[in-house]
């Protein structure tokens, strides 16, 4: 009992930024932005500290959106009717918004105008010598897209069910990226064995069905070799 009460908090938490992406136009443009930042990474030489510091600031920027449109939507239940309050209220949160959003320019500045000059294309050699960070950029660039597309079609919980399989897009991203990173014809196998049982398990427990699964199992390969093709250019 306790481990489905873990789950339904964690599912209603997602559902809270799907609906978040499904409503809010901003939203939608700080995703859009965080995916253009997360691809930027690839072609600059980006430290671990720049990294975390960048994941801060998105992920600052993300939250007060989210408490932005939760203070909303509170407001709007409650008042049917103009109040100078409720006007606070929301100029508040959205003026959080936007502190945020200038402060994820100044970083954003900070870190990337000095590489500017100097952009460096990465080759396939590079990438199979990467840090491990590097490889997590891509995890979170499926996943975000995958949320994306799972608020599109608003279909099923986040945790359960809908178009497409979030667990299979980041298996066989995964795999793709195992496959791509090493040359040794064993761990890819084993890697999208893991991958298939773990697709397959979607559809066993009947979370998922078969054009779901599948779905996702080539959305996530599809992306995570896009993303590795553009590195390597």
């Amino acid at each position: 009992m306790k481990f489905k009460r873990l789950l339904e908090s964690f599912n209603y938490a997602i559902d809270g930024v799907l609906d978040t992406v499904r409503t809010q136009r901003n939203m939608k443009i700080h995703l859009f932005v965080t995916l253009c930042v997360l691809l930027a990474c690839f072609f600059f030489d980006i430290s671990k500290s720049e990294f975390l510091i960048l994941a801060i600031t998105i992920t600052l920027v993300i939250t007060a959106e989210l408490i932005n449109t939760a203070i909303e939507a509170a407001v709007d239940m409650t008042t049917n009717f103009y109040h100078p309050l409720a006007k606070v209220a929301k100029n508040a949160a959205a003026g959080g918004v936007l502190v945020t959003a200038i402060n994820a320019l100044i970083v954003g500045y900070i870190i990337f105008w000095g590489k500017l000059s100097d952009i460096s294309y990465v080759m396939i050699d590079k990438v199979r010598e990467s840090e491990p960070y590097m490889i997590f950029i891509v995890l979170v660039f499926v996943t975000i897209a995958t949320v994306i597309v799972k608020a599109i079609f608003g279909e099923g919980t986040p945790l359960k069910g809908g178009m497409p399989s979030g667990h299979s897009a980041l298996s066989f991203s995964v795999a793709t990226a195992i496959a791509l990173i090493t040359e040794e014809p064993v761990c890819i196998l084993l890697s999208y064995l893991m991958a298939f049982i773990t697709a397959q398990s979607r559809v066993d427990s009947e979370v998922h069905s078969i054009l779901e699964v599948i779905v996702g199992a080539i959305f996530g390969t599809l992306l995570t070799v896009f993303i590795f093709t553009i590195f390597r250019l």
